[in-house]
């Protein structure tokens, strides 16, 4: 193939050009003039073609100046980073929790509108939000796949979680923070088992060992569920003796609540505000048949998508909702996501999960506390 770029002129012999030793040294060869004869008095070639130079650049350098002053450029209309929040399709391989937690989008879309009168959060009597804030730890009890409770004992979990909470309360003194241990309760699987649910239960046994554990460490539980292809009523059932204690809240995972047809892993969940709703009063009436404070209701989101008719959620007496923005990826997309499913839809407090794995880097807990609003409720996985 022929050559397309000329070799490189050597100048290693003399000054560079138009150099200062180069405008004052005499003439190397004798130099070709027109064939008009200038004055004497007008520069030689060198020093006009310097003289040009400088010039030259000079005109560019007002030009700019005066374009920045009030040029084209002030046409230009800039969205506030504010507003700019980031969404994306869902994964196109999502993954079951024993393998890895689901990564947050990348993608863009356009600016959204932010209420003007965002819904405020309803303090309640003995409710542990907003006096507290919450940090939980996250998993199963019986598999260090899928969170950081697996991986420890109980007694090295709290000790943990009791000095990442010291973190938070040096950054935010006016708030005490409540450790939790977050179970997943009931596991979505690939196969649909003998009930067609394609779920699998963590044994009672197991959940209330934590119960007993926490209560009397000033912990408390919560109970994830992953509904798989039942629903958030059968679900709920399976857990509500040990909701009947004071330290035990709920949690609902959207991303395994599947329609007929799609399985675990395969597609990104959904669930209708009327499950949450559900979920909300059966907790109330949890909460006033046993004379008990109220209880907290977390839900997972990471997709705009997973929560159908999200704006119709609101506090009920006797349980405090809290909307979570879950997924792993980049402080700058997290803070997006954040932004967007829970500060500009405010429906309940305020979550916000992250993983110690996956989040490239951890944000640091002045990092989080300085979002708006203030995550109530900071779970790790």
């Amino acid at each position: 193939m022929p050559k397309r770029i000329a070799g490189r002129i050597d100048r290693s012999a003399g000054p560079q050009p138009f150099s200062r030793e180069w405008l004052d040294s005499p003439d190397k060869a004798p130099v070709t003039r027109s064939a008009v004869r200038l004055p004497e008095w007008v520069p030689e070639e060198r020093t006009l073609s310097a003289a040009f130079v400088i010039l030259l650049t000079l005109a560019i350098a007002v030009f700019a100046a005066g374009s920045r002053r009030g040029g084209p450029a002030e046409m230009v209309a800039i969205t506030p980073a504010s507003q700019v929040v980031a969404l994306a399709p869902s994964p196109t391989a999502p993954i079951l929790p024993t393998l890895t937690p689901p990564a947050l989008p990348t993608a863009t879309v356009p600016a959204i509108a932010i209420p003007a009168t965002p819904q405020q959060p309803v303090e309640q009597p003995g409710g542990l939000l907003p006096a507290n804030r919450i940090l939980a730890y996250y998993g199963h009890p019986h598999d260090d796949n899928m969170g950081i409770i697996g991986e420890y004992a109980m007694e090295e979990t709290l000790a943990q979680m009791v000095e990442q909470a010291k973190a938070y309360e040096a950054v935010d003194p006016s708030r005490p923070v409540i450790p939790a241990f977050e179970l997943i309760a009931t596991v979505a699987q690939r196969s649909p088992g003998s009930d067609g649910t394609y779920v699998l239960d963590t044994d009672t046994r197991s959940l209330r060992r934590y119960v007993e554990f926490a209560e009397v460490r000033g912990a408390i539980v919560i109970l994830d569920l992953q509904i798989g292809r039942g629903t958030v009523a059968e679900e709920f059932e399976k857990v509500r003796p040990l909701l009947e204690r004071p330290n035990v809240h709920l949690a609902i995972d959207p991303e395994f609540s599947m329609a007929e047809g799609e399985i675990p892993g395969e597609t990104i969940g959904s669930i209708d505000a009327s499950g949450v709703q559900y979920a909300q009063r059966e907790l109330a009436n949890i909460v006033q048949a046993n004379g008990l404070p109220p209880k907290l209701l977390i839900v997972h989101q990471f997709e705009e998508e997973m929560i159908g008719n999200k704006m119709t959620l609101g506090q009920i007496p006797g349980v405090q909702l809290v909307i979570d923005a879950d997924g792993y990826g980049k402080p700058e997309v997290k803070i997006a996501v954040f932004n967007f499913l829970v500060r500009d839809e405010p429906v309940g407090f305020a979550g916000l999960k992250l993983f110690f794995k996956q989040d490239t880097p951890l944000m640091t807990p002045a990092e989080v506390l300085a979002l708006t609003p203030s995550p109530d409720v900071i779970i790790y996985q």
